[in-house]
């Protein structure tokens, strides 16, 4: 027996990556490895609609440098062709490639960490405690659960692998933070 060809596990298994089900996982396994050899890391993908579905890839430079239009269209162009040859929606789709934005979507342990303090909205697959969505200060992640102090007061431990979606909340600080973080590294 041969064993995983190189890097084949390490997807499934990494935090850095993240958790999707379905055609999304599907996709992102495709992708991924294709974005990362460009320099830069895969933070969502999302396939919408029914006729012609969309197929929204969001990705961060590696570097921490600000992303721009150059660096949609080299991932586009780069992800456009592995899925084509891979084919794994069946139908005509369209690609969109974007950067998450300053509200971004928090989908791996390190978008938890780096916006540690700053403001959040939870929505979680099934009920903690009676509920399902959330509103906090991130106080940061692990592999299993995400951390948040509520608006409300106390703090809560979600787990991982029961959230919907997370997103950042824009506010003044938050804006702040990420003017001065991407200026630092240009």
């Amino acid at each position: 027996m041969r064993g995983w060809p190189s890097g084949a596990a390490f997807f499934a298994l990494s935090p850095e990556r993240p958790r999707l089900e379905g055609l999304d996982a599907r996709i992102a396994d495709l992708v991924a490895p294709t974005i990362e050899h460009l320099g830069y890391e895969l933070v969502r993908v999302q396939v919408s609609g029914k006729e012609r579905p969309t197929v929204q890839v969001m990705a961060d430079r590696a570097d921490g440098a600000a992303f721009t239009v150059e660096d949609c269209e080299a991932i586009s162009h780069a992800i456009g062709a592995v899925l084509d040859v891979a084919d794994p929606i069946k139908a005509e789709w369209m690609l969109e490639v974007s950067s998450p934005g300053i509200d971004r979507p928090l989908t791996r342990t390190k978008d938890f960490e780096r916006f540690a303090g700053h403001l959040a909205t939870v929505e979680l697959v099934l009920p903690l405690d009676g509920r399902k969505r959330f509103r906090g200060t991130v106080l940061g992640a692990d592999a299993t659960h995400a951390r948040l102090r509520l608006d409300e007061g106390g703090e809560v431990a979600l787990p991982r692998d029961s959230i919907r979606r997370a997103r950042l909340v824009l506010t003044d600080a938050l804006i702040a933070f990420t003017s001065q973080t991407s200026e630092g590294k240009n």
